[in-house]
């Protein structure tokens, strides 16, 4: 039997919070509007895959209010270490929320902007967003989803007809809106401005809205919300290193209390399994290198507990805190299993076998994304010798979770380095070709249904 579409089911919650949270704005009055991507295997997931192009431009190009949801854009308020250093002058400032609703699985969505103007927090910029990054973060969000790591959605793209100015590109250059589909845009961050402007009222308000809607639970416990964003950025860190992605930039105000990865600019994937690998140019001590982003993400987590600590006692913070490497441990090994493709066994079984493999992938310098297509659901090829013997053997042991008839299979495995990136935007810079980035976009998705369960 077909499944029955998903209905479109508007929310305003964040309403419940009151103004104090966020600031009303107005978005940019682009000079064009010009429909560059729309994602309708997300947007089926809200219940606004069949706008016609006029109406999706109209509401994520204009925005135009979607019915019976926020009646304008907000600007969310929020502080937030960047580089461990703290800034008290954070909030959108190039972006806002301005729709909510139920996804097909019943969780509360947001859709978010990058790109859609200046707000009360742009400070000296122009609250714009290139459209070559907006290409960027297609690809970084389709990527992601394709491999399992749970990430905001690029759900729109349009180009906006300004010319921007940037120090770190070629300018000036083209310019976008896009807009995000989340599961909330919180963040560590938004608990960090109520706890150092001492707002305990607010600081509870906000437990009890993530708790309600984000989690499902009832109550205004701050333990709890602790320990199940600890559970939550647990499995993201574990699932960012089976990717062999660098996010670039964990800041406290990039790390939301769902644990969904979201705000992609220098991102990257690393070639190899090398811990040191950065994303980021201007990250010069290797801060939130490849290697290093579970030891940032439990950093940032810890500022959280600090945040809370205004409205519960230390002691069950800290101990929900603990709990961050315990169960990083057994995401890792679960996220690196379901790479292999392979069913989990025994929990020291299972750990062995991945730590021989990032121990072969250390010492071998082999592609990550080779590797892992080779050895999914099967014993490696007879090509992988040393350092390789231990993996291979632990390999024949397992039983695949699923088989290689898919035609993916067949091909070359799916990557997105940083050359190819450059390789999509290349033609769209000088010819307005688009041709690459639908076709690889087409790729990662056939990727990502070979992989799925």
């Amino acid at each position: 039997m077909p499944t029955r579409p998903q209905v479109y089911r508007p929310e305003a919650t964040l309403l419940d919070l009151g103004d104090g949270f966020f600031d009303p704005v107005a978005p940019a009055d682009f000079p064009e509007t010009r429909l560059r991507f729309r994602n309708d295997r997300a947007a089926a997931q809200i219940g606004v895959d069949t706008l016609t192009d006029d109406e999706w431009t109209r509401h994520f190009g204009r925005f135009e209010p979607l019915p019976g949801t926020l009646p304008q854009p907000f600007a969310l308020r929020y502080h937030g270490h960047q580089f461990r250093n703290y800034n008290p002058d954070l909030g959108d400032g190039r972006g806002f929320t301005f729709a909510q609703m139920r996804d097909d699985q019943g969780r509360l969505m947001d859709l978010g902007t990058k790109g859609s103007g200046q707000t009360p927090w742009s400070r000296a910029g122009d609250g714009r967003l290139t459209l070559k990054g907006g290409v960027r973060e297609i690809l970084a969000t389709e990527m992601l989803e394709a491999l399992n790591v749970p990430t905001s959605r690029t759900l729109s793209l349009i180009e906006t007809g300004e010319h921007l100015h940037r120090g770190d590109e070629p300018s000036p250059t083209r310019s976008a809106v896009l807009v995000r589909l989340n599961h909330s845009h919180v963040r560590i961050g938004s608990f960090q401005r109520l706890a150092y402007e001492r707002d305990e009222a607010g600081l509870r308000k906000l437990v009890g809205y993530t708790l309600r809607n984000l989690y499902d639970e009832d109550g205004d416990d701050p333990v709890r919300l602790l320990d199940l964003v600890v559970g939550r950025t647990a499995r993201l860190a574990a699932r960012y290193m089976a990717a062999g992605f660098v996010h670039g930039v964990l800041n406290s105000d990039n790390i939301n209390v769902t644990g969904e990865s979201f705000d992609y600019g220098p991102w990257r994937f690393a070639p190899t399994w090398d811990p040191a690998f950065t994303a980021a140019y201007f990250d010069h001590q290797g801060l939130y290198a490849f290697g290093r982003q579970p030891e940032a993400i439990h950093w940032d987590v810890m500022q959280l507990a600090v945040a809370l600590r205004q409205i519960a006692e230390s002691e069950p913070l800290v101990a929900a805190l603990d709990q961050f490497g315990p169960r990083y441990q057994p995401e890792v090994t679960q996220a690196i299993l379901w790479r292999l493709g392979v069913r989990p066994r025994d929990p020291d079984t299972d750990r062995d076998l991945v730590q021989a493999t990032e121990r072969a992938l250390r010492t071998s310098r082999v592609g990550i994304d080779r590797f892992f297509f080779d050895a999914f659901g099967r014993e490696l090829p007879d090509t992988y010798a040393e350092p390789w013997t231990e993996v291979r053997a632990a390999l024949a042991s397992y039983e695949p979770r699923k088989d290689r008839s898919h035609p993916y299979w067949s091909g070359e495995p799916c990557s997105m380095l940083i050359d190819e990136v450059e390789a999509i935007w290349a033609p769209i810079a000088e010819n307005d070709d688009w041709t690459l980035l639908n076709a690889k976009v087409a790729a990662i998705r056939n990727m990502g249904d070979a992989l799925a369960e």
